[in-house]
């Protein structure tokens, strides 16, 4: 079936004539309210999924929380869908909509850090470097992503999967606390002591509950130098690599984190021209200790053969963070999907290395992800997000530069995940890998989906925030 590059969103053209509600909009409006006949809209409506090519109505870049609470109500007033931007990187392309109304918070990137609290609060267009920036000056950080353009919201509000996980869990477990914008235009403070049914619903549950307009999270000290792992070998040592995954993960210590990468070699001048596209398994990690007890830690896999090449060494947090950035370029096609794993069995290894060998495109990968540690210290029904307890998450990423070549790597991904969601032990999904959100919500968040139930018909009972994974309000028996 032909994915749509502009897929409209039901029910979102508006009742009535926009134009004297946009005059009225703009005039009180601090930031700038754009529309399809704008200067600067055709910029305003791209995100970094080149797939997503979405015309809204009205994209709203807010200067502050009172363009914020003028957006939602002007949204919710005028029926329009609602979409909200924070760093535009989300790969379902969730932070613009047809016809709707984009909540651009891109300007909205200010990071501060108290130091004697430990606590970091970052405005919600903040991007994973403009955390690192600032918390990194004083040898400090918590725990993100791995790619530095990602912009924080998504990321945080649907789990948060990054170098410091096994150490210090999710980035939605470290959060102290977040300003948010309800549905009904309320500014209200969410965390342990305020709302606390809220706060437990936004550590996982995605944008389903208002737009967060500012994080405060927990720091540590990390870096300013750390051993960065990054090392590529040949197709012959995939199934090693994995075998040697299992191995590691069983006695790691939660001061390290791996992910073996199967890809193929890119044309970067850092590997020998003649290998590139060529098949490979790349391990990617990082150990927070001194640098030869990392050196040490992570020997195993930099062992497994004469590399194509090997990047390890002691580095900056912040060039680690950064290690990925230009395998994701701005407008690639992308789609992803994840699932997680309880074992990685031969078995579950040789479905990899063969739904690997099969994709279309040498831009994509299969990547495995070590959970564990800290992750696994909550309680599944501690916050929203449900698979704290697996040891590995899986994905499949489809990255191709044609739009023509759509079609082939989107079935990739879907029937390389359906095929291993078949094994035992394979369960759930991640909502910052969901392909399009066709997966029911469930897949996600496990037997916490009715306490998100209840949250959202508390906060957003005519769904207003429903371009995610969505969890429906409960409907009113007198409706």
């Amino acid at each position: 079936m032909p994915v749509q590059r502009r897929t409209p969103e039901p029910d979102t053209e508006p009742t009535v004539s926009l134009r004297e509600p946009l005059e009225s909009l703009r005039a009180t409006f601090r930031g700038t309210v754009l529309t399809p006949d704008d200067e600067g809209y055709e910029e305003a409506r791209q995100v970094w999924n080149g797939m997503i090519d979405r015309h809204p109505a009205v994209i709203a870049r807010c200067s502050g929380v009172a363009d914020v609470v003028q957006a939602v109500t002007f949204a919710r007033d005028q029926g329009l869908s609602l979409a909200v931007r924070g760093g535009g990187h989300n790969v379902a392309g969730t932070a613009v909509c047809d016809d709707g109304l984009v909540v651009d918070l891109s300007e909205m990137n200010g990071v501060h850090v108290d130091r004697e609290a430990m606590t970091v609060r970052a405005e919600g267009g903040a991007t994973l470097g403009d955390v690192d920036r600032e918390t990194q000056l004083f040898g400090l950080a918590t725990p993100l992503g791995v790619v530095s353009k990602t912009g924080i919201a998504g990321l945080t509000l649907n789990g948060g999967v990054g170098h410091l996980r096994r150490k210090y869990g999710l980035a939605c477990d470290n959060l102290r606390s977040v300003e948010l914008v309800t549905a009904a235009g309320e500014v209200v403070t969410a965390s342990a002591d305020e709302h606390s049914d809220l706060f437990w619903a936004i550590q996982g549950g995605g944008g389903n509950f208002g737009v967060v307009t500012s994080f405060e999270y927990t720091l540590y000290e990390v870096g300013p130098e750390v051993f960065g792992m990054f090392v590529v070998h040949d197709r012959e040592h995939v199934a090693e690599a994995l075998r040697l995954t299992r191995e590691f993960a069983a006695d790691a210590p939660r001061e390290a984190s791996v992910l073996p990468i199967l890809g193929f070699v890119p044309e970067m001048e850092e590997f020998p021209a003649e290998r590139w596209g060529d098949p490979m398994v790349a391990i990617l990690g990082c150990h927070l200790g001194p640098t030869e007890a990392g050196e040490a830690t992570l020997a195993p896999f930099r062992e497994l053969g004469t590399p194509i090449g090997d990047f390890s060494g002691p580095m900056p947090f912040t060039d680690l963070q950064c290690l990925l950035d230009e395998e994701f370029p701005d407008g690639l096609n992308y789609y992803w999907k994840a699932t997680y794993l309880t074992d990685l069995d031969d078995d579950l290894v040789d479905v990899l290395v063969r739904r690997w060998e099969a994709c279309p495109s040498k831009l994509s990968t299969v990547d495995v992800w070590q959970l564990g540690g800290a992750i696994a210290d909550r309680p599944q029904d501690a916050s929203a997000f449900w698979h704290r307890d697996k040891p590995y998450m899986l994905t499949f990423e489809a990255n191709w530069e044609d739009p023509a070549d759509t079609d082939a790597n989107v079935a990739w991904v879907r029937e390389s995940i359906d095929e291993v969601r078949e094994l035992p032990g394979v369960v759930g999904g991640y909502g910052n890998f969901p392909g399009f959100h066709e997966d029911p919500s469930q897949a996600l968040f496990g037997e916490n989906i009715d306490k998100l139930v209840a949250v959202k018909t508390k906060y957003d009972p005519e769904n207003l925030f429903r371009l995610n994974q969505n969890v429906e309000p409960r409907v009113s028996e007198e409706a």
